[in-house]
């Protein structure tokens, strides 16, 4: 069957809103490419017959949200070293007739935390030890962070980031239990909160923290896109703190997406603006 589009698309196990269809689409039709990029509702029971779909389809690549980035890796040919090394994948890519597994969370979050301060030699904390939380603290390590700090509820979840940290990568990870309000050091640099509370349509949950720890000389980013300014974000501007939301990583997420299927960098301001729009 001959298509007159390229197939990409998302992988989510719930269709009803998915932001990054228009960013993308919009990316597509300003650079004048042939490609398509459509939603798909995936339970985790349906992922294997959803892969092999893709594959007789012909898709050139798909993104995949939680809960599918672990468990893709078992359907797909080989991994990218970002990918292996976090154990999990956001974005898949066809590459000589094989579906490669890579990892553009922590990416687009770096290249959006850069614009505001390099992580190299700094003090971090990462709340949340999720797929997101992976992927973030392993690119922050990679880009030569000090030390990174996993404050979770689930010591569990937490120690196997922080081993992964302290045996992966030259980074000094430690494990905080996260059951009371947590306090931001006073030698913490940077502040990411990776978790998803206080996305909609629950945006008026706030993380157990203790706000009166904010501080001005201290960066606090959010994972969240939708609300962009989240209720951590207001505290944080409230206390002088420079801030950044989660918009910048997911249009970083979906340049690296289409480099990868198409070969082209799409204009940034062009998804970004996409995005707004639908936000």
């Amino acid at each position: 069957m001959n298509f007159l589009s390229e197939l990409t698309g998302s992988f989510s196990q719930n269709s009803a809103s998915n932001p990054t269809v228009e960013m993308v689409e919009a990316a597509y039709r300003h650079h004048k490419l042939g490609y398509r990029y459509i939603n798909c509702e995936v339970t985790p029971d349906q992922l294997g017959d959803a892969v092999k779909g893709a594959r007789a389809m012909g898709w050139v690549g798909f993104n995949c949200s939680q809960p599918h980035k672990v468990e893709v890796i078992k359907y797909l040919d080989g991994l990218g070293e970002s990918a292996a090394l976090m154990g999990a994948v956001n974005c898949v890519v066809r590459r000589d007739g094989k579906y490669i597994g890579e990892n553009t969370d922590g990416k687009g979050f770096l290249e959006s935390l850069k614009v505001v301060v390099d992580p190299k030699h700094k003090n971090i904390v990462v709340l949340g030890a999720g797929g997101a939380a992976r992927a973030i603290a392993i690119e922050l390590a990679l880009a030569g962070a000090t030390e990174i700090t996993i404050a979770n509820r689930d010591s569990n979840r937490g120690n196997e980031l922080v081993d992964l940290i302290n045996g992966k990568t030259k980074t000094n990870g430690q494990f905080f239990k996260w059951d009371s309000p947590f306090k931001v050091p006073s030698n913490i640099d940077i502040l990411v909160n990776a978790t998803s509370v206080g996305m909609a349509p629950h945006g008026d949950e706030r993380l157990n923290l203790d706000v009166e720890s904010l501080r001005t000389n201290l960066v606090v980013a959010d994972v969240i896109v939708n609300p962009p300014n989240t209720l951590l974000l207001s505290d944080a501007k409230a206390k002088g703190c420079q801030v950044i939301d989660g918009l910048g990583m997911i249009v970083n997420q979906g340049i690296l997406g289409v480099k990868y299927w198409t070969g082209i960098t799409a204009d940034a301001g062009v998804m970004r603006d996409a995005l707004a729009k639908v936000l």
